[in-house]
């Protein structure tokens, strides 16, 4: 396993998905990652702490650069809840819950961020404006409403799917609507 090429993997995904969803600075992007499907195992049956730290790698400091939050999915041992910063839990009045995240329990990705954050929280619910899932690790319970498939030229990272969105405003009214061509 590359771990050189899998960090250089996720900064290019993010970099395209911040690119063409228009991200901006206070927003949150989810990511999902699983390390096993990385590595080119079943979901859920060999973890790798050495591909989530490169995957964080790749994508923690071009999100920090542009003042992007990070919310890193746990998996399903611990209800897939997220791992952020305090201060976006407070920015967005999300309700912290009680739990660590570990490599067996949350996930390898999740640990990463949890080890590598100033102030790490986890949270039950988020409404993401983007997101990454590396691996079919379900992340659109966390995006806002109206998800948008974006394409980027990184199609895998390691052996695992990546598949990113951003999210729109609900389009509202009915056929006398006008709508703000900038939010489409």
């Amino acid at each position: 396993m590359d771990l050189g090429l899998l960090e250089n993997s996720a900064r290019a995904a993010v970099s395209e998905l911040i690119e063409a969803s228009g991200l901006k600075e206070g927003q949150i992007l989810v990511v999902g990652c699983s390390t096993s499907e990385i590595t080119g195992y079943k979901i859920g049956t060999l973890s790798s702490m050495d591909a989530a730290n490169a995957v964080y790698a790749g994508i923690a400091p071009v999100l920090r650069e542009k003042g992007i939050y990070l919310a890193a999915q746990c998996c399903e041992h611990l209800n897939r809840a997220l791992v952020v910063e305090r201060e976006a839990a407070e920015k967005y009045e999300l309700e912290q819950v009680n739990a660590v995240p570990r490599e067996n329990a949350g996930g390898p990705f999740a640990v990463a961020a949890y080890r590598n954050f100033k102030d790490p929280v986890l949270v039950e619910f988020i409404r993401a404006h983007a997101g990454i899932d590396i691996g079919n690790t379900l992340i659109g319970m966390h995006l806002r409403h109206v998800a948008i498939p974006v394409r980027v030229s990184v199609k895998t990272i390691g052996k695992a799917q990546v598949v990113c969105a951003r999210t729109r405003p609900k389009h509202i009214g009915g056929s006398r609507a006008v709508y703000d061509e900038r939010l489409l």
